[in-house]
């Protein structure tokens, strides 16, 4: 009897695993193959993407395809461009976010949690909703078609500061207690104590920021105009007209557009996991 039951409890577990493997193995199908046809697509000839029934695999490769898109337009301006406001956001947010983080997580004083709970809300505004406003400061103030208007706004985050408190709320206040009998004053414990161990989360949040800078194409097309300025994503945009579009083409610079963020989360992913699995554990 206890045989049979035994039996019948590793068949359901056999069944559920096997489920849960084929249920992981669609989401993923889910998100690799737009990965791969855009890959496909960017070596194929124009004609050959309209074709019914479509084939993923190319009849012929033309690697020309990513020749022609890169000197269709000054894409290497436009990637250093993108690189350039992306690391420049991603290092500003790490600083102004750890720093905040900390005031909130460790200072005592009048109104924090109040300030706290307001800083929190305006993560439920819409990005749409401020991009007017926005941009009516940065006209007012003159930096309208400048780097400084790429770079300003997005050095602060309410959803950074939420990131890193959440974290520096698990680190235990002894270690702090060590370095401030040691000398340290404020500046030094966040220098020698609370970053180094914090690596995992900043790495989490310099992820999160520099893809969504490196990806962002709403914020550049409303206060860049010339093409000096552009980012990678409104140089892409370059492909595109009302009458046709040149997928082959598109396809190709946005191949290249992916590498570096694969290249940033690939050298980070370590950290990466350790952040989200950390982060947000005490609150």
């Amino acid at each position: 009897m206890a045989s049979g039951t035994s039996k019948a409890k590793k068949r359901r577990d056999v069944l559920k695993k096997t489920v849960l493997h084929v249920v992981l193995i669609t989401l993923a199908a889910a998100m690799v193959i737009p990965f791969l046809w855009m890959i496909s697509t960017s070596l194929k000839r124009p004609r050959e993407i309209y074709v019914w029934p479509p084939t993923l695999l190319p009849q012929e490769i033309f690697w020309s395809n990513y020749l022609k898109s890169w000197s269709a337009a000054p894409f290497g301006r436009f990637y250093l461009n993108s690189l350039f406001v992306a690391l420049s956001v991603t290092g500003g947010q790490l600083i102004t976010c750890t720093f905040a983080a900390y005031a909130f997580a460790r200072l005592n004083f009048r109104g924090r949690d109040t300030i706290f709970l307001i800083f929190l809300a305006t993560l439920m505004i819409p990005a749409q909703v401020a991009i007017i406003g926005l941009f009516q400061i940065i006209n007012w103030i003159g930096w309208v078609d400048s780097y400084y208007a790429l770079i300003v706004p997005g050095v602060a985050s309410a959803f950074g500061t939420f990131l890193l408190r959440q974290f520096f709320l698990t680190l235990p206040t002894e270690l702090e207690d060590a370095a401030r009998i040691d000398g340290c004053g404020r500046l030094g414990i966040i220098r020698h104590v609370i970053v180094p161990l914090s690596v995992p989360a900043l790495a989490t949040l310099g992820i999160f920021t520099f893809m969504g800078v490196w990806n962002d194409f709403m914020w550049p097309l409303v206060v860049m105009n010339s093409q000096e300025h552009f980012t990678v994503q409104l140089g892409l945009a370059i492909f595109r007209d009302a009458r046709s579009t040149e997928w082959n083409l598109l396809m190709a610079g946005t191949v290249t557009a992916t590498l570096p963020i694969l290249i940033v989360f690939f050298f980070a992913q370590r950290y990466f996991i350790r952040g989200i699995a950390l982060t947000g554990l005490k609150g």
